[in-house]
């Protein structure tokens, strides 16, 4: 063989090898694979349900060990970082999200800023948590940051308390933001004329807790009410937290969150909750958003509760 023939059968065998190598790094790996597992919440198969393009998220939490927790927090969960809550997007479906301060950091709000920043605010939005010491720079720092809104954990007491609710609701009024109430039923009856009188939109976490959705339930009525004058706004999350039936129906919270549907579906937004920190056996993420089918079975009604409404409450 001469030397231009070797030379052209060495570069032919080194082309072959360089394309094989590049196909088996690229392809997947599909005998016998199974999905990855999402930290934190049980189970590995997709939900039945379809996302819609820009299907987001509003309710879930970011924990990280490196900061420290506030000494008063009940909540201690794990790490549940920016990383392993991209594996439960890519599960789900979800393309926008809304990380919520959880009672674990109490005021400071570094671990959220930082999970804003590692987001990107292209398709990330958050709720802080703050007193009334907070500083109007501070404010706007957040605001910066991506903040949309501030919470008021009335159920996990101790960051804040009633009577801030409506000094900082006008602190916050200019910014454009809302508030998010996590309040038991008695609680929401109780500060009924706050809500009311709030300058600006409140959101009620987990179907604001209520029991049912009939003239008994005080709870309902009260947010039943809110959103009649155009205040209130409600999350259709957390179906296991008040659950007596528990999975995979939790059909003790159809009624409700039915009921929420049929009446004001330019109001409600969902959320997973992940990673479930009041949960001592977590639920499946898939079944939980599978719940949504159930409760608004109209493609178009799903699609506004998941894409359309979380971009005007929180400006995507």
């Amino acid at each position: 063989m001469n030397h231009i023939a070797c030379e052209t059968r060495r570069f032919f065998l080194r082309s072959i090898s360089s394309i094989s190598t590049a196909w088996l790094a690229a392809a997947p790996c599909t005998a016998g694979a199974e999905p990855e597992r999402v930290p934190w919440p049980a189970g590995t198969e997709l939900p039945r349900t379809k996302a819609p393009a820009n299907a987001t998220d509003c309710h879930h939490h970011i924990y990280e060990s490196r900061f420290p927790p506030d000494p008063k927090a009940k909540l201690r969960p794990g790490d549940a970082t920016v990383a392993d809550y991209r594996l439960l997007e890519k599960r789900i479906g979800i393309a926008r999200n809304v990380i919520v301060q959880p009672s674990t950091y109490g005021t400071d709000n570094r671990c959220l800023i930082e999970a804003l920043r590692q987001f990107g605010l292209r398709a990330t939005r958050g709720v802080a948590v703050v007193n009334t010491a907070v500083t109007d720079a501070e404010l706007k720092r957040l605001d910066t940051a991506g903040v949309r809104g501030i919470r008021f954990n009335l159920v996990q007491a101790g960051a804040t308390t009633p009577d801030m609710i409506e000094p900082l609701s006008k602190r916050i009024e200019a910014l454009g933001w809302h508030i998010q109430i996590n309040a038991s039923p008695e609680q929401i009856v109780a500060l009924e004329k706050v809500w009311v009188r709030s300058p600006v939109p409140v959101v009620f976490d987990h179907l604001g807790h209520v029991a049912g959705a009939d003239s008994h339930d005080l709870a309902f009525r009260t947010i039943s009410r809110s959103i009649e004058v155009g205040k209130a706004w409600v999350k259709l999350s957390g179906a296991y937290i008040d659950t007596k039936v528990g999975p995979p129906s939790y059909s003790d919270r159809t009624a409700p969150a039915k009921a929420y549907v049929k009446e004001a579906p330019g109001r409600l937004v969902w959320g997973s909750d992940w990673p479930h920190p009041t949960a001592s056996e977590k639920p499946d993420d898939a079944i939980l958003f599978d719940l949504l089918t159930d409760w608004a079975p109209d493609e178009r009604t799903r699609t506004r509760i998941l894409v359309e409404n979380p971009a005007r409450l929180y400006g995507f």
